[in-house]
């Protein structure tokens, strides 16, 4: 695999994300599908056998997604790959039961500095971006340069 920690001054790809992800964690149900400087967007295909009674999706599953989509938005934030940024807190308020077979997640940035990425995140299911089942806010601590 190729290095990525370095920006290249070309935009940052899903594809280079997700080989990414894929080779730190080959079984991630976790997708990355568009990314930019200030946002990114993130799928999960929802497990129907792991669903809470009455069909939800559990809680941790959508925190990890929250989790997960803010670690993207470092990378598009920095233009490169940084397996080491860390969660440095998060929150998240769950708005309604989540039903459905796949799970979105986009984080837009509220700021970017030289030791932490700031993202508000909302999540929904299916294709109905405009009936939220969660949102979250969260910090990520960036390594110190060398």
């Amino acid at each position: 695999m190729a290095d990525h920690s370095e920006p290249t001054g070309t935009p940052l790809t899903v594809d280079v994300v997700n080989d990414t992800v894929r080779s730190h964690w080959a079984d991630s149900p976790h997708v990355c599908i568009d990314i930019g400087p200030t946002f990114a967007v993130a799928r999960h295909e929802i497990d129907q056998s792991r669903l809470r009674p009455g069909g939800f999706v559990p809680g941790p599953t959508m925190f990890s997604m929250a989790d997960l989509v803010l670690w993207y938005l470092c990378f598009g934030a920095l233009n490169r790959v940084e397996p080491m940024a860390l969660t440095s807190e998060l929150s998240i308020r769950f708005l309604r039961p989540a039903q459905g077979q796949t799970l979105f997640a986009r984080a837009d940035l509220d700021k970017a500095g030289r030791t932490s990425v700031v993202g508000t995140v909302k999540l929904w299911m299916d294709d109905q971006p405009e009936r939220l089942v969660a949102t979250a806010q969260g910090t990520y601590a960036l390594p110190r340069e060398a």
